[in-house]
């Protein structure tokens, strides 16, 4: 099989993934930590993770089986194997006349994404050396490499090769691979890195995927904003499902109290245990002035979801375990810990309310799972949760298309 026909089929199944979901690629691309361009050129087939990672988050995503897992892992290996055959360079024949010498070119920088590092020799003052070049990067684009660079190519397709003999089992034909194309036998050290520095352990990442929706109504249709602009310049209060959109608009600040819906799964089928929920408040100031815009009249008493309730003007703020009402029928609270799995996720709900300040806080998860334990900081896409105090700012809600002061 041909590389273009390797690379593909692994695109092929990427795009076939993400079509069962109603989500862009820019809201797929913010729930995985990556750019939209880069997810576009995994599933265009531009260009190939070379770490599976992002992939394995994808899949779980997109709701992938295990079966369908799998394949992907395999079509995953059999297209960096072939990148890595596109861009291998031949073999200079022996009997050919060398080519006459030529000035020192200074190669291309590769392209730059999500997953691409940077060197910082030139800042500490010492020769900054050329970057090594992207593995992912399109088939066909000129590789006008100097030895330094085949170097660096064969130490990453020593490390792929690593992954394709613990899942193929082609040790015989790797290693054949491999013999011939060995590095030179002398190659510039970096200046900024000891020859005696220990290499860092892999740290592997945690076995939970999350992702936290700050703009849950509580039972969809009851909110507070507090925005700074007159009633006459706020347009009409949107669906639930367009709040987020809708907030940004306008930079509205959740008003009196923030709920924030958290998905949380496993990776793998593997249970992991959730044993704890903390509240990290990270700035407190006077509550943010403007007005506060009602969603709507309010819902009514008559459900009420249990949640994890929030006092964000106490000192130290807790994470407490709230029952939840459903017509007269109580919902008992549901404490800690909590397990989940690829197969069986969990959502959270959590409800911050403040009445003195304007807080920017956010959470911390801690799991637990084979003997690891860690923790994940849950943020509102990187930045701090926002909910201000609304008591003695002019309230106002959405009747008869405009505007009217609220005397409730």
């Amino acid at each position: 099989m041909s590389t273009y026909d390797d690379v593909a089929e692994f695109a092929a199944l990427l795009t076939r993934l993400k079509g069962r979901t109603d989500r862009s690629y820019g809201s797929l691309a913010r729930r995985l930590g990556m750019n939209t361009s880069t997810l576009h050129r995994y599933c265009s087939g531009d260009t190939v993770p070379l770490d599976f990672a992002p992939v394995e988050r994808f899949a779980a995503l997109c709701g992938a089986s295990p079966e369908e897992r799998v394949e992907l892992h395999r079509r995953w290996i059999q297209a960096v194997a072939a990148r890595q055959r596109a861009r291998t360079p031949a073999e200079p024949d022996a009997s050919a006349q060398p080519p006459a010498p030529m000035e020192p070119r200074t190669p291309a920088k590769p392209d730059t994404f999500a997953d691409a590092g940077t060197s910082s020799d030139a800042e500490d003052g010492a020769p900054a050396e050329p970057a090594a070049p992207d593995v992912s990067a399109p088939v066909g684009r000129p590789a006008a490499l100097r030895p330094w660079y085949r170097h660096r190519r064969i130490a990453v397709t020593t490390a792929v090769a690593g992954t394709l003999l613990a899942t193929l089992g082609t040790l015989g034909a790797l290693s054949a691979l491999s013999a011939d194309r060995s590095p030179p036998k002398a190659s510039p050290t970096p200046s900024s890195t000891p020859a005696s520095a220990p290499v860092p352990a892999e740290v592997s990442p945690a076995p939970i995927t999350w992702t936290a929706n700050s703009q849950a109504w509580l039972l969809g249709c009851s909110h507070d904003y507090v925005i700074g602009k007159s009633p006459e310049e706020v347009p009409p209060p949107p669906a639930a499902q367009d709040a987020g959109p809708w907030a940004a608009t306008q930079h509205a600040v959740h008003g009196g109290d923030t709920n924030v819906e958290i998905s949380v799964q496993g990776r793998t089928s593997t249970a992991v245990v959730l044993e704890a929920l903390r509240v990290r408040v990270v700035g407190r100031s006077a509550p943010a002035g403007g007005t506060a815009y009602s969603m709507d009249q309010g819902c009514g008493g008559s459900i009420t979801p249990r949640s994890f309730s929030v006092d964000l003007d106490k000192d130290r703020p807790i994470a407490r375990s709230a029952p939840g009402n459903d017509v007269g029928t109580p919902i008992p609270a549901v404490r800690f810990p909590y397990r989940v799995s690829a197969e069986d996720p969990e959502v959270l709900l959590v409800t911050a309310r403040t009445v003195t300040c304007d807080c920017r806080w956010y959470l911390e998860l801690d799991w637990s799972s084979q003997g690891r334990t860690g923790t994940v900081r849950i943020d509102d896409a990187g930045r701090p949760f926002r909910t201000s105090g609304i008591k003695g700012l002019p309230r106002y809600w959405y009747s008869m298309r405009e505007w009217v002061p609220r005397t409730d």
